[in-house]
C-alpha cells in the first residue's frame, strides 16, 4: 500500500485521541476511474475521476459519530476530529457499539493469493473507446437491432487502508473492468430493449467487446412481439441472469441488522429448513480474482468460509460486530463501511449448490410456464416474505418455448418460493453470486 494511506490513517487516529476519543478507527481510499460511452459511431462521453477520501469514526461511553472528507490537509484532520467527537458526545448511547478486540483481529492475511488487483497498467483511454465501439458495432450488426441505446467501456481502481485504536492496520487494492451494452430492436411502439454486461478483476479475464455486444443485440431481436401470458398458477423458471435476486432476498432477511431489529421474514428461521434438502448456501471471502473476496472485513476481522444454509438448514446469520452483540453472538466477519458511515453487516461471496440438469432439461420438464429473464420493480414485504415483481421472458408449453411474454407479475411468498426452488446446472462462475437458473413450482402469473 502506499505510506500516504497509511499516514492518513495514522493521522486521523492521532487527532482522534487528542480530541479526546476513548477509541476510534480510519479508513483512506484513494481512487481512480475512467469511463467511455460511444453512440452511433462516435464518443458520446469521456469521464474520468480521481479522489482521495478520509473516513473517522469516533466511539465516547458507547456513544459514536462518524465524519468524512476529501481533504488531508493537517488542519482538516484536526477539525474531523473535532467534530466527531462533539457529535458523538451528542448522540444516543449504543451499547453494541465498538472497536473489536484485539484478539479477534485478522493477522496474516495473503492479499496476493486472492489477485484482487489487476498488476497491469492502467488501460489507455483509447482502449476503452475501442472496447465501446467494438460492442456497439456487434450489436448493431444483429438484423432487427434499430439502434444502440448505449454502449460503454470502463475501469476503475481503488486502493483503500483501514487502522483502529485497537492495533489494526492494513490495506489492499481492488480493481475492475467491464464491457456493457443497451440494443434497441424493433420501431415505435413495437421497440424491445435488452442489455448484455460483464466485468472481471483483471482485463484479460474479460470475454471480447464484440461478444458482448452480439449478445446485447440477439436479447433485443428475441423480445420482439412481446405478448402479455394468461393469469393463473404456473410453474416459473427464473433465468440465471435474474436468479441470484432471489438468493439476494434470503441475504437480506438473514443480515444482521434486520434480525436484531425483528424485521424478518426469517427472524425466527435459524436452523429450520429455508431450501429444499441437498442445497447448500456456501460463504467463500477467498476465491481468486472475485469482486467479493477480500483479506478482512471493515473491522479488521478476519472472514471464514462457512455454510449459511447446509443441505437445506440455516445456521448463521450474516454479523459485523455490533449486531452480534445485540444477539449475543459471535460476529461472522461481515462488516462492511464506507469513509462517512459506521460497519453495518453485508454477504459476500456466495454460491448455491448447482443441480445436475441442464436449463433446457428444466424447461423440458416444467411443461407449461413462464421463463423470466428479467424483472421490473418489486414490491417486497420484508417481515412476511410476500413477494410481487413485474417481469418479463418467455412462455413455455409443452416444454417448448412458445412465445416471448412482457407486461406480467409473478408473485409468491419468499419463505415457500425458496423450499420449492429445483436448480439447473448453468452458474457463472466467475460472478460474486453463483447461482444457477431455478425452477419454481406454483407461483401466480397476473397477464391477460
Amino acid at each position: 500500500m502506499p505510506p500516504v494511506l497509511a499516514d492518513l490513517t495514522d493521522a486521523l487516529l492521532s487527532a482522534a485521541r487528542k480530541a479526546g476519543a476513548e477509541a476510534a478507527d480510519a479508513l483512506a481510499v484513494d481512487g481512480r476511474a475512467v469511463s467511455i460511452d460511444v453512440r452511433g459511431g462516435a464518443l458520446e462521453q469521456a469521464e474520468r475521476s480521481e479522489g482521495l477520501e478520509i473516513g473517522l469514526r469516533v466511539l465516547i461511553g458507547g456513544r459514536q459519530a462518524c465524519v468524512s472528507a476529501s481533504d488531508i490537509s493537517a488542519r482538516t484532520i484536526a477539525d474531523m476530529a473535532e467534530r466527531a467527537v462533539a457529535m458523538a458526545r451528542e448522540a444516543p448511547a449504543d451499547p453494541h457499539a465498538g472497536l473489536a478486540d484485539p484478539a479477534q483481529l485478522a493477522r496474516d492475511w495473503d492479499v496476493a493469493a486472492q489477485e484482487l488487483a489487476d498488476p497491469g497498467a492502467e488501460p489507455l483511454a483509447a482502449a476503452l473507446e475501442t472496447d465501446a465501439r467494438e460492442a456497439e458495432a456487434a450489436a448493431m450488426a444483429v438484423q432487427g437491432v434499430s439502434q444502440v441505446q448505449s454502449a460503454s467501456a470502463s475501469w476503475s481502481k481503488r486502493l483503500l487502508h483501514m487502522a483502529g485504536t485497537n492495533g489494526f492496520s492494513g490495506g489492499y487494492a481492488r480493481t475492475s473492468r467491464s464491457i456493457s451494452a443497451v440494443a434497441i430492436a424493433g420501431e415505435g411502439a413495437a421497440m424491445e430493449r435488452d442489455w448484455a454486461s460483464e466485468a472481471r478483476i483483471f482485463g484479460a479475464d474479460l470475454p471480447s467487446a464484440a461478444s458482448i455486444g452480439l449478445q446485447a443485440g440477439e436479447r433485443a431481436v428475441a423480445r420482439l412481439g412481446a405478448v402479455q401470458p394468461k393469469t393463473g398458477a404456473f410453474p416459473v423458471l427464473l433465468d440465471e441472469r435474474v436468479a441470484a435476486s432471489l438468493i439476494g432476498h434470503l441475504l437480506s432477511a438473514i443480515n444482521g441488522t434486520a434480525i436484531a431489529r425483528g424485521a424478518s421474514w426469517l427472524r425466527d428461521g435459524l436452523n429450520t429448513d429455508v431450501l429444499p434438502k441437498g442445497l447448500s448456501l456456501i460463504e467463500d471471502p477467498f476465491r481468486r480474482r472475485i469482486s467479493g473476496s477480500r483479506p478482512f472485513d471493515a473491522e479488521g476481522l478476519p472472514p471464514a468460509r462457512r455454510a449459511i444454509v447446509d443441505d437445506g438448514v440455516l445456521t448463521g446469520w450474516v454479523l459485523d460486530l455490533a449486531t452480534a452483540r445485540k444477539l449475543g453472538l459471535q460476529s461472522t466477519g461481515n462488516a462492511s463501511r464506507g469513509t462517512s458511515t459506521p460497519p453495518s453487516p453485508a454477504a459476500g461471496n456466495v454460491a448455491l449448490t448447482q443441480g445436475t440438469k441442464s436449463r433446457e432439461e428444466l424447461i423440458r420438464d416444467m411443461g407449461t410456464g413462464l421463463l423470466v429473464t428479467s424483472f421490473i420493480g418489486a414490491t417486497i414485504n420484508p417481515t412476511t416474505g410476500d413477494y410481487s415483481r413485474g417481469a418479463a421472458g418467455y412462455w413455455v408449453e409443452n416444454g417448448q418455448i412458445s412465445h416471448v411474454v412482457n407486461e406480467c407479475t409473478v408473485a409468491g411468498n419468499l419463505r415457500e418460493m425458496l423450499r420449492r426452488i429445483l436448480p439447473a446446472n448453468d452458474a457463472r462462475g466467475h460472478l460474486s453470486h453463483v447461482v444457477p437458473s431455478l425452477l419454481i413450482e406454483g407461483l401466480t402469473i397476473a397477464g391477460s
